[in-house]
């Protein structure tokens, strides 16, 4: 009998390691763009980028691209600077329909806006501030720290330190 001979593939090119996602290396220089005063990572793309800023949505960053003529699947670090004062300008103030806004009717103007980041936060609490003052159910709940949307509370909601009551059959 003849021997057999072993066959072995012929090493052709090396294949890239796979990068270990839980430990990053410490060379990678991560680019963070400043847009709208928040830091969005260079490496996202501009459409799921746009939403890390406070107040902007998946809808209002499609629109952005869509108006502006920019292409979402462009990475945030290849903006350039007019682009991105472009952009901001158009999150301040964007033309798009009333429905796609996040301030219908405003208390105390009565117009539709759009806010974003710190403007947004303080319009929030203005409003929650003046529902406590006017003693409505909603600021009532907000008062005394309970759900304001119509949750139960029976099982969740209880503060540190309050004992759960259950009665017994008799």
């Amino acid at each position: 009998m003849a021997k057999r001979e072993k066959i072995t593939p012929e090493k052709t090119e090396e294949q890239p390691k796979k990068k270990n996602l839980f430990h990053q290396d410490s060379k990678v220089d991560e680019v963070l763009v400043r847009i709208a005063g928040y830091d969005v990572p260079g490496n996202k793309k501009i459409l799921p980028g746009l939403t890390r800023v406070k107040g902007v949505s998946w809808v209002l960053s499609k629109a952005v691209c869509v108006k502006l003529n920019v292409d979402a699947n462009k990475r945030i670090s290849d903006l350039s600077k007019d682009d991105i004062q472009k952009i901001e300008t158009f999150m301040r103030n964007p033309d798009i329909p009333d429905h796609m806004k996040n301030r219908q009717k405003d208390h105390e103007t009565g117009e539709t806006g759009h806010f974003i980041g710190n403007e947004l936060d303080m319009k929030k609490d203005f409003d929650i501030r003046r529902m406590k003052k006017i003693k409505s159910y909603r600021g009532v709940r907000h008062t005394n720290k309970l759900p304001v949307r119509g949750q139960r509370t029976r099982s969740h909601f209880r503060k540190k330190g309050q004992a759960v009551r259950v009665k017994k059959k008799k």
